[in-house]
């Protein structure tokens, strides 16, 4: 995969890197970097050689600052609703993806940034990280799903909270919270930690794996019943060729080599 004009991208032993490499803006999230992971998930989904990803920002200061304030400065009520619901898909694409998403996050992730880091999977910080969402302060509220995942992550009344004073919260603070997983010295051991976590994933069925998203992500679509998207899921993983190889494997005892299929 290419690197894009505002992310870089690597892929090794399976795992895509994605770096925000906006450092200079502390990676803040324009139109362009956001069109750019449309691009990129549309394709990691298909792609064979991606098992898994991992999202961080370039330099020591920042994951991701925020949404490029220049821009929603030029907005208007006519275009508004248009650059909300664009973000949203964006972010829906991180969030449904089959692939496990790990954002690994230093330094401030605010606004736009503290929401991409909420559609991913997991969340993995450093000691100096810094989570909130200040849209308030600027006389508007999130807008790429915001106000939704932080409710789902850390409750209705500290998600209030958090938006309504647009208050920042350290990584500790956010691990009790449940908006974090895991807390580290540095980045490279935060790195070392998402590599870890999706080693072990990426030995399990990949099928399996993208089920599990649809089956939590249900949790939370009022449109869908959870407990048949699980039944349905269930009956599609029975029916591929990695059920029969782990349950082969379990019975031979021996370890099961899993092929997505």
């Amino acid at each position: 995969m290419a690197d894009s004009k505002n992310i870089l991208s690597e892929v090794k032993e399976g795992i895509l890197y994605l770096t925000v490499n906006r450092e200079t803006k502390l990676n803040a999230l324009n139109f362009a970097t956001l069109e750019e992971f449309r691009d990129i998930f549309n394709e990691v989904s298909d792609n064979k050689d991606i098992r898994a990803v991992i999202i961080t920002g370039s330099g020591e200061k920042a994951f991701i600052a925020g949404a490029d304030i220049s821009e929603i400065a030029e907005l208007n009520e006519l275009n508004a609703r248009k650059f909300a619901e664009n973000g949203q898909e964006i972010f829906s694409l991180i969030e449904n993806c089959p692939k496990p998403v790990i954002a690994v996050i230093n330094g401030f992730a605010l606004g736009g940034g503290c929401e991409l880091a909420m559609a991913c999977h997991m969340r993995i910080a450093t000691d100096s990280a810094k989570f909130g969402q200040p849209e308030v302060n600027l006389g508007i509220i999130p807008g790429y799903g915001g106000t939704q995942r932080l409710t789902y992550l850390v409750g209705r009344g500290k998600a209030l909270e958090l938006m309504m004073t647009g208050d920042m919260i350290g990584a500790e603070e956010a691990k009790n919270l449940g908006l974090v997983n895991h807390v580290l010295a540095t980045k490279a051991e935060a790195l070392e930690k998402a590599e870890e976590i999706l080693r072990k994933i990426m030995s399990k069925a990949p099928l399996a794996i993208g089920m599990i998203v649809d089956c939590v992500n249900a949790v939370f679509n009022t449109e869908e019943n959870g407990y048949q998207t699980e039944a349905n899921s269930f009956a599609r993983c029975v029916k591929s060729g990695d059920y029969k190889e782990g349950t082969s494997a379990f019975l031979e005892k021996r370890k099961p080599v899993f092929k997505g299929e």
